[in-house]
Order: structure tokens, then sequence, then C-alpha cells
């Protein structure tokens, strides 16, 4: 079944009762992002079932967006440091 961008969301759920937090997702960069870290980390992060993880609550953070002077910030010290940014267009999942 082919679901629509609107229609593919992300619930992450917390429970006060454990240290686990549980997402379920359809995103396609989550999913591959997850899949990576069951496998580097395969002690704190896990697959319970297709399209959810389970891990750790401290895998997952809530914080404001960086400021306009700290963006510009780490973006002078990455020229100065001669960083070079990923090709985001390669490996990209199309939304067909």
């Amino acid at each position: 079944m082919k679901l629509s961008p609107a229609e593919r969301e992300t619930i992450i759920l917390f429970s006060d009762a454990d240290d686990t937090t549980s997402v379920y997702t359809y995103d396609r960069r989550l999913i591959k992002k997850l899949d990576a870290l069951c496998r580097k980390c395969p002690e704190e992060v896990y697959e319970e079932k297709k399209r959810s993880s389970a891990g750790a609550k401290s895998c997952v953070s809530v914080r404001e967006p960086f400021s306009r002077a700290r963006r510009e910030a780490a973006s002078r010290r990455a020229k100065e440091a001669g960083t070079v940014p990923p090709d985001r267009s390669k490996g990209r999942d199309s939304d067909e």
C-alpha cells in the first residue's frame, strides 16, 4: 500500500515506567538512520518489528533550534577547516 507524504508519520512513545522509547515510522530516511543505529549500538537500539525500533530514552532529544549566529559561526569554522558537506542528492528516496 502506498502512503502519501502526509500519511507517512512518525510516532515516538515514552513511558515513565521504564527507560525505553519506541519509534514507529514510515519515514524512509528515519528508518535508514534507525537501522544504522541498530547495527552500530545493538545493546541500546534494537528493531522491535517492521517500521518500529526501541531504545534508551537518552537516544532522543528535544532542543531549541540553533540561532542564526551559532549556525553562521559553525559554517565559518567548517569552511576554515576545509570541511565539505555531504552530497545529499545521492541516495535520497524518491516520493514516487
